[in-house]
């Protein structure tokens, strides 16, 4: 099966589980055409940097080619109509206004023309905000079915200015990464729809998974793995290192993630005192991740606002127990005394007697919070179980679409009179003679409705 995946900005830093997602899905023998909708800078890992060459970025395109894909659209004016009309619709809804909802119409003309060129039999979106918004649109203008994986900040945060019910109700499925955040979507949207909502898990890296085991250091050090954004917490974090550090402790924090508070942060950090035991990495790659996981006694993440954190399962699965915010999916992975510390989010005096507790504990405690949180980590985010589990949903989409206004929708080549083929269908292998170069590569320039022909 030939799956397109979209993603706002991809590959990004703390895009790895949907990279080792991909990879895993592939390995089941389908086929994942990627596409971005915008481009990515601050790659640091190799395995980032090669999957970035795979990618086709939708903004990329010049105007005369986006000129191109809204021509064609409107080839099929009753769909293209329709398109409009939701686009307008959830515009109205939405804090960011009907124009930038008219750019996602825009966009999804772009990526139905690039599905048509791939041969793409379902679209999955990665979060719920606008990846999952173009992805509604394509399908709208005459795309192949989609389904969207909504992780929690993104989209939980404001569901009604985000037209949350809209894409769940329009969507063949739709994942939860949590049992948590299931019950968010289940509630912003129809129960006739919650059948449609599945949890998948995020799978953590093999490498991290099959790990050996380190003891847990005698050193006095923790670590935080990051982006450094608002909802992350850090301010917190850093005032409950200034009262650890004037109650007499002396021990170090690493600062693992880039992000728009950097400069922000080290200020903070300066101003308070703190700025010797603090260290700012900027982003680092993945072994470098785990070196920084290991060489503390516990991962701390003292978030406001998150969805599930990948970091969280790859601290657990390297045998380091976690100090977390007792919020949204965090307590699935995070349970008190066996896994770690939860703390009420915000409260510098809770996360500073946690983190005091982690540095006071003996290794052979560490230890046995660590071995327990990789227990659940194995038992709970294989990323083949996981891809399996998706798979079959994708294979499941293959087949009739979910009901739309009250009636099945049909197949997307029906919805209108088909136009002339050389504009909107894609024959695969029609390709391989004159446009053989323009499959093989995901950058090659679209320059005249004939390259989709």
């Amino acid at each position: 099966m030939i799956l397109g995946y979209l993603i706002n900005g991809y590959p990004a830093g703390s895009h790895g589980f949907i990279r080792r997602e991909i990879a895993a899905i592939e390995s089941l023998g389908h086929v994942v055409q990627r596409y971005s909708i915008r481009n990515v800078s601050e790659l640091v890992e190799a395995a980032d940097l090669a999957e970035r060459a795979r990618t086709t970025v939708l903004l990329d395109a010049g105007l005369g080619r986006i000129a191109l894909a809204v021509i064609a659209a409107l080839a099929r004016p009753g769909a293209f109509v329709r398109a409009l009309a939701l686009a307008v619709r959830i515009g109205r809804r939405s804090r960011k206004g009907v124009l930038i909802s008219l750019a996602y119409l825009v966009e999804a003309c772009l990526l139905l023309l690039l599905c048509r060129r791939d041969g793409v039999m379902h679209l999955h979106a990665h979060f719920g905000s606008n990846p999952a918004a173009v992805a509604m649109l394509c399908r709208v203008l005459g795309g192949p079915s989609y389904s969207f994986t909504a992780h929690g900040t993104e989209i939980l945060d404001a569901p009604e200015f985000e037209a949350l019910d809209e894409k769940i109700r329009r969507a063949a499925f739709i994942v939860a990464v949590s049992q948590f955040g299931r019950s968010q979507l289940c509630r912003w949207s129809d129960p006739a729809d919650w059948a449609r909502i599945h949890v998948v898990r995020c799978g953590v890296d093999e490498q991290i998974l099959g790990h050996a085991r380190e003891p847990a250091p005698v050193a006095q050090r923790l670590v935080c793995v990051s982006r450094l954004s608002p909802e992350k917490g850090h301010i917190p974090l850093l005032h409950a290192v200034r009262r650890l550090l004037e109650s007499g402790r002396d021990f170090d924090l690493a600062l693992i993630g880039g992000g728009p508070m950097r400069c922000q942060l080290e200020a903070l950090a300066a101003r308070l005192g703190i700025a010797s035991h603090v260290r700012f990495t900027g982003w680092v790659d993945n072994a470098g991740v785990i070196r920084e996981i290991l060489a503390a006694r516990a991962l701390v993440l003292p978030s406001f606002s998150e969805g599930l954190p990948v970091v969280l399962m790859e601290a657990l699965a390297l045998g380091r127990p976690c100090i977390a915010s007792l919020i949204t999916g965090i307590p699935e992975l995070v349970q008190p005394a066996v896994t770690g510390w939860l703390v009420p989010a915000a409260s510098e005096e809770a996360l500073a007697a946690a983190m005091a507790e982690a540095l006071d504990a003996a290794p052979a405690e560490l230890d046995r919070m660590g071995r327990a949180g990789a227990e659940r980590i194995a038992a709970l985010h294989d990323v083949r179980v996981e891809a399996a589990r998706l798979g079959r949903l994708f294979l499941a989409a293959a087949g009739p679409a979910p009901s739309v206004d009250g009636a099945t929708a049909p197949a997307p080549i029906d919805h209108d009179h088909s136009p002339p083929a050389r504009l909107l269908h894609l024959d695969p292998g029609a390709l391989h003679g004159t446009n053989e170069n323009l499959i093989a590569s995901p950058h090659k320039p679209i320059t005249s409705l004939k390259d989709f022909a």
